[in-house]
């Protein structure tokens, strides 16, 4: 398929509330394209997840995909490829905690963003099968930043203070906790 551009921050289509996907389209030659574009953007991207506004696309579809072993967000459990098609989530335990994250959408910077760690999100799978599963630690935040895309929010709308924002170069030597 091909790898699509990501839209940036500033672009005002980052910020529009996205409509459900049709789930009558699943299977069809539009919805496979779509998430074959997906996954090939965000591979070519090295992200972990990537949601359809990202890519100009206004709908509530997200695919989310963690490879095993060092990252830039530190050592990883894998996370098999998943698609989530109009996600609901339920906050389980507001204890929350705190990741650097980074964005697709915002490059070469990450903030400090805390975030519940126990969280419940139905969503419909790329078969058209109802979902329902429980996320916590990483996963769930990764999970909660993707699905603030779906509303027009940015990871930066939750950091609480401007000097937990930094560039990326300047992330390793200042920020990162040691490996």
């Amino acid at each position: 398929m091909a790898v699509q551009p990501i839209l940036k921050m500033g672009h005002p289509n980052l910020r529009i509330q996205a409509a459900d996907y049709p789930l009558d389209q699943l299977g069809s030659d539009a919805f496979n394209t779509l998430i074959a574009d997906m996954r090939d953007t965000l591979t070519d991207a090295e992200g972990i997840g990537l949601a359809a506004p990202q890519i100009d696309v206004p709908f509530n579809l997200v695919i989310i995909e963690i490879p095993e072993g060092n990252s830039r967000y530190g050592a990883l459990s894998a996370f098999g490829f998943t698609v989530l098609i109009n996600p609901r989530i339920e906050v389980l335990d507001t204890t929350t905690a705190g990741f650097w994250e980074g964005c697709l959408s915002i490059p070469g910077l990450r903030g400090y963003v805390e975030r519940p760690q126990s969280i419940k999100v139905c969503y419909t799978n790329d078969q058209g099968k109802t979902i329902e599963v429980q996320f916590s630690g990483f996963p769930a935040t990764v999970v909660q930043h993707e699905l603030d895309h779906l509303q027009g929010r940015l990871y930066i709308d939750h950091v609480k203070d401007p000097a937990l924002m930094s560039f990326e170069a300047e992330f390793e030597p200042y920020h990162a906790e040691p490996r």
